[in-house]
């Protein structure tokens, strides 16, 4: 079982996190193109979208908050 990377949900302990299944479509060359990324970080495919995701989060004021692991939006950029 892979579990979520500590950076992303803000823990230490990872074994006692869950995951949650995402299931999506992409180009085949795409996806080889993610998996040359993961395999030279040594990492899962499913953990390379992880940090590509916190990635985007962090440069795009998305933050993690801790409480009920859910993204938060800072206020200026709701819609309203």
């Amino acid at each position: 079982m892979q579990y979520i990377r500590s950076a992303l949900m803000g823990a230490q302990n990872m074994t006692s996190k869950k995951t949650a299944t995402l299931t999506i479509r992409i180009e085949p060359k795409a996806k080889e193109r993610l998996k040359i990324a993961a395999d030279r970080e040594h990492r899962s495919i499913a953990n390379m979208v992880e940090i590509l995701i916190r990635d985007y989060c962090e440069q795009n004021g998305i933050c993690v908050t801790e409480p009920d692991n859910r993204l938060a939006i800072k206020e200026s950029d709701k819609v309203k």
